[in-house]
């Protein structure tokens, strides 16, 4: 499997980690200063540049899990909130692919959506926020690719992680035209970033917990093999609009998921916790459902 790099916030420093460890197991953490991480994408040098920035850092070591280490986003510049992007295409996988039309003779183009910036983002452990009065959520196993921006504006690709595209689905089925509003709900995304080319295939399981109890649980199959499109085409897509190639812009791109707790019937509510077990890559995000705002004036 590929090479994996995690970033932390420990007691006021910022560190990288190497690989994925389990909790209560002793994790090395390597100072390295703030933007380095970036511009090490940046040379094209693969991920031997990433870890040597790490042989030649200051170390210390953990325990995996302790409440005073902090996971990150990766590669989130801390340089202001409008420095990175969150987006995705819907309707990308074969399984939906009933729903993927040509328009005359126009062939069938990606559906991409804006789902926030990358200082919308939240890690393991923290809640997602909808609004007040959601319709029917829905949350989604996803990839994440992960581009940084070169000061010409070329994007590269620096690795994938998994995210939780989760959004209210139910204001999509009243109107498509609701999509956009649908979406913008908080988004998980692991700290894990592997530094290699998209999956072909990642499998695992999903959780809905409610009072403590399993209150539902399904599969999911994800990766390049389950795409109606090709990651190519999603991209180039994608950078196809200026828009998003601003100098100095990290992309977090979400390729869409096959299935959810949506399609049994289930809705998730205020407390729920989601829980994705990317077993194929030994990842997990486990976020709680917080309804918030305001309501909507009657």
């Amino acid at each position: 499997m590929s090479t994996t790099i995690s970033e932390y916030e420990y007691r006021g420093r910022r560190y990288v980690s190497l690989g994925t460890t389990a909790p209560g197991e002793p994790q090395t953490l390597h100072h390295v200063p703030d933007g380095r991480l970036l511009a090490a994408v940046l040379t094209d040098a693969g991920p031997e540049a990433v870890t040597a920035l790490t042989e030649a850092a200051d170390t210390l070591t953990v325990t995996a899990g302790d409440p005073e280490l902090r996971p990150l986003p990766p590669l989130l510049p801390t340089t202001g909130p409008g420095t990175a992007l969150v987006s995705g295409f819907l309707g990308t996988h074969k399984s939906k692919s009933a729903a993927i039309v040509a328009h005359g003779d126009q062939p069938p183009l990606p559906k991409w959506f804006f789902k926030g910036l990358g200082s919308w983002l939240r890690t393991p452990g923290q809640p997602l926020v909808v609004p007040a009065e959601p319709v029917w959520l829905i949350e989604e196993a996803e990839i994440v690719l992960v581009y940084v921006n070169d000061d010409e504006g070329t994007p590269h690709y620096a690795g994938y992680t998994f995210g939780n595209d989760l959004c209210d689905i139910g204001l999509h089925r009243i109107d498509p035209g609701y999509t956009p509003t649908g979406k913008l709900c908080d988004t998980a995304i692991s700290p894990h970033l592997f530094l290699g080319e998209p999956p072909r295939a990642a499998t695992g399981r999903v959780a809905i917990e409610r009072d403590g109890a399993t209150a539902w649980e399904g599969k999911f199959e994800i990766g390049s093999d389950s795409l109606y499109f090709t990651v190519e085409e999603l991209t180039e897509r994608l950078f196809s609009f200026p828009a998003l190639r601003r100098p100095g812009l990290v992309n977090y791109v979400l390729t869409g998921a096959d299935r959810s707790s949506f399609h049994d019937g289930f809705q998730l509510t205020d407390g729920d916790r989601m829980v994705i077990d990317v077993t194929s890559h030994g990842v997990a995000l486990s976020n709680p459902v917080q309804y918030g705002g305001v309501a909507a004036a009657s």
